[in-house]
């Protein structure tokens, strides 16, 4: 009987533990039933032990009656009979004895003690589980309008978590321990064949060998049953010390209420996950999935405050859409983020030719609705110019070669295990895209060949050599491979300070002298890297282009993190602001002596695309505003920069805001007579009215707004306008 019981599957109570439990049960029956069939045997042998025993004695006075007949007859003179019949008898006796004393203990022991504590351990599971199903069941049917009942529903429902988890842990202790008992069964079974020894003599050693690997398995369940006992097991959440999930674990799974598609409206509890790019749910771990949603692709997924059931959300298709309730709030917001994170998986997985379609979005995070998205024609080769920079060709944290993941605002490349601990970390700290399945705007891939590897191991890595510290290698365990990442990039044990540091400089490129201001308008490598010959980089076939920063000839003054990013952003230089943020600068801080200028509106004062792309993809917001009301989109439009307008556009700047003077970036661009910009935001505020009145319109303004897009990407000189008047502050 081999029988995988995890106490990890235990706490979340899955169907496939349920299905595993159900067949250690149903083997621990089996295993009893055999059990009480040898043990009638077994009796059986003993009491014809017992009649052999009586014979042989009957046997031994008739010999001893024969021994004693007259000396004058020789046919039944036997003197060797004597001598011969003790021993043969004690032996017999003997071997009786040890029979029974080997047998009788370890049978009476399985078929009274160890048998029954399973049974009961299971009934106390099962009424545990019971009450916790009924706890679930108040708890999600308590309404939004009695705060007092649902917070001791809440209550109870902990309660009944801790006693049902407590009581499944026990009852998977009690069937290890039953796996102990039958070791020691096969144990002692091969001490008593003796006639058999060499044959046995191979297997007692290999049982002898489980025995012990059992004893340190169960020493270790022992402790991680304690450490999880310890715990808080009435919260939703509980840390477990177990192995990591397999490499084909879906990305979420657990149980959801569904509510039905028929008039009764009736509410189930399933288990629900993602996979293969379809959202399906189990009823039991036997049966076949269910597909709920076929192809994420075409579907959205939004919360449901208007139900009176509390933590709702529906996920929507062409065809139909789909109710679910999760436990709590917390659970609803990670439903969320896993069904739109599957939904951009989805994107970056289909056909090629799918995904250059006409209207189809970006995968990545969701916009804000009235924001814009679209999606480039064709996907360029973005593993090829990524790992092509010096050092992305290995994983920045354990060197494992050729990754495939990365982090875009930290600006590195990631394997597929780092890129796991760095999506635990948060979005806060960093974000995670696949260089293979996503899809990946022009400025985005420009931003990762300005930073790369090497950059920032040498801000979050300065100080390792200096500390000793061992980087964990590409064969390091899961444990060792968070805990450093943590220390880096959460503690930030290994910084140094920035203040009074210069950074490497980088060398100026041909024909661009180093300065500080805003690049001439209409230059063609004004802030989007795009060569002099026209034509995106991929389209021409040539290097990725240099990154358009500016080399500084003097070092980094000695500022605070907050005012060293914005000098720094205001110089186009990004290594110094991604020192400035480890350092801990707030995006959105603002000069309070100089307007409350942001370092967000210094990179758009020299128009560098990179440098807002960078701010935006840490935290920066594109509506802040300075001491004018005026802020990104604002500024953007005043200077007369189209292709910061779609970037601002894309992470969804607000086109409605108005600045101290009553003026909103429509009204600014159209008394410049700047027509591209007018277009884009029409087309903006186009939009915002479409999903206001829900509607899902055409992809005539997608269209537009992509051509202007890639134009202001690719063909800057293509939009140049006339400097605008001194609008602006900055």
């Amino acid at each position: 009987m081999t029988v995988e019981l995890d106490f990890e599957e235990c706490l979340r109570d899955s169907p496939w533990f349920r299905a595993a439990l159900e067949e250690a049960e149903s083997d621990a029956a089996e295993l009893e039933t055999h059990l009480e069939k040898v043990l009638k045997l077994c009796s059986a042998v003993l009491e014809a032990g017992r009649l052999l025993e009586g014979s042989s004695r009957a046997f031994a006075a008739g010999l001893r009656g024969l021994a004693g007949t007259p000396r004058g007859n020789p046919l039944v003179r036997l003197p060797a009979l004597g001598a011969l019949r003790r021993p043969s008898l004690r032996s017999v006796r003997s071997a009786g004895r040890d029979r029974g004393s080997v047998l009788t203990p370890i049978f009476v022991f399985f078929s009274r003690s160890s048998l029954r504590s399973v049974r009961s351990a299971g009934r106390d599971r099962a009424r545990a589980a019971d009450a916790l199903q009924g706890a679930l069941q108040h708890h999600a049917e308590v309404p939004r309008r009695r705060p007092l009942e649902a917070k001791e529903a809440a209550a109870a429902l902990g309660g009944a978590r801790g006693v049902a988890r407590a009581r499944g842990l026990q009852h998977v202790l009690q069937v290890l321990s039953l796996l102990e008992a039958q070791a020691a069964f096969f144990s002692r079974g091969h001490q008593g064949a003796t006639a058999t020894r060499d044959y046995r003599g191979h297997l007692g050693a290999q049982l002898e060998q489980g025995q012990l690997e059992g004893a340190r398995r169960r020493r270790d369940l022992e402790q991680r049953q304690q450490l999880l006992l310890q715990q808080d097991l009435s919260q939703e959440e509980v840390g477990v010390a177990s192995g990591e999930a397999g490499p084909e674990a879906p990305p979420m799974e657990g149980y959801l209420y569904k509510r039905a598609s028929n008039a009764f409206r009736t509410w189930s509890r399933r288990w629900f996950f993602i996979q293969s790019n379809q959202l399906l749910y189990l009823k039991r771990a036997r049966d076949p999935p269910t597909v709920v949603i076929e192809d994420l692709r075409l579907c959205t997924v939004k919360p449901c405050p208007d139900l009176e059931r509390r933590f709702c959300f529906e996920v929507v298709s062409p065809s139909k859409s789909c109710v679910l309730q999760a436990d709590s709030g917390a659970g609803q917001q990670r439903w969320l983020r896993a069904v739109q994170s599957g939904i951009a998986s989805a994107y970056g997985q289909g056909d090629p030719d799918s995904r250059s379609a006409r209207g189809t979005l970006t995968a990545g995070p969701p916009p804000r609705p009235g924001s814009l998205s679209g999606r480039p024609p064709g996907p360029p080769p973005v593993l090829g110019a990524i790992l092509g920079l010096e050092g992305n060709g290995s994983c920045c944290d354990c060197r494992e070669p050729r990754p495939e993941w990365a982090s875009v605002n930290l600006g590195i490349t990631l394997c597929i295990q780092c890129s796991a601990i760095h999506r635990s970390l948060g979005v806060h700290f960093s974000k995670v895209r696949s260089l293979t399945l996503d899809s990946w705007e022009p400025e985005l891939v420009k931003l990762m060949c300005s930073l790369g590897n090497l950059a920032l191991n040498g801000i979050y890595e300065a100080r390792v050599e200096e500390m000793g510290v061992k980087r964990p290698p590409p064969s390091c365990s899961r444990a060792q491979r968070e805990s450093w990442i943590r220390a880096k990039y959460v503690e930030k044990k290994f910084l140094r300070g920035v203040a009074g540091h210069a950074p490497r400089p980088r060398p100026p490129r041909q024909g661009h002298a180093p300065r500080a201001g805003p690049a001439p308008q209409g230059s063609p490598n004004q802030g989007n890297g795009v060569g002099k010959g026209g034509g995106a980089w991929w389209e021409r076939g040539g290097d990725w282009p240099a990154p358009p920063e500016v080399a500084e000839p003097e070092g980094a003054p000695c500022l605070h993190p907050g005012a060293l990013l914005s000098w720094a952003a205001r110089r186009r230089r990004l290594r110094t602001m991604a020192e400035a943020l480890a350092q801990g600068a707030d995006p959105g801080w603002a000069n309070g002596a100089e307007g409350n200028r942001t370092p967000l509106l210094e990179a758009v004062a020299v128009n560098s695309l990179l440098a807002c792309e960078f701010l935006l993809q840490n935290g920066a917001s594109v509506n802040q505003s300075d001491s004018h009301g005026r802020g990104p989109l604002h500024h953007a439009t005043m200077l007369g920069h189209t292709g910061l307008a779609c970037l601002f556009l894309k992470r969804g700047a607000d086109v409605n805001a108005v600045d101290a003077d009553g003026r909103d970036p429509l009204t600014i661009a159209m008394d410049l007579a700047n027509a591209d910009i007018v277009t884009l935001l029409r087309l903006a505020k186009m939009r915002e009215l479409e999903v206001a009145q829900g509607q899902t319109g055409d992809d005539t303004y997608l269209d537009i707004f992509r051509d202007i897009s890639l134009m202001a990407s690719d063909h800057p000189e293509k939009l140049a306008r006339a400097p605008p008047p001194k609008h602006s502050t900055l």
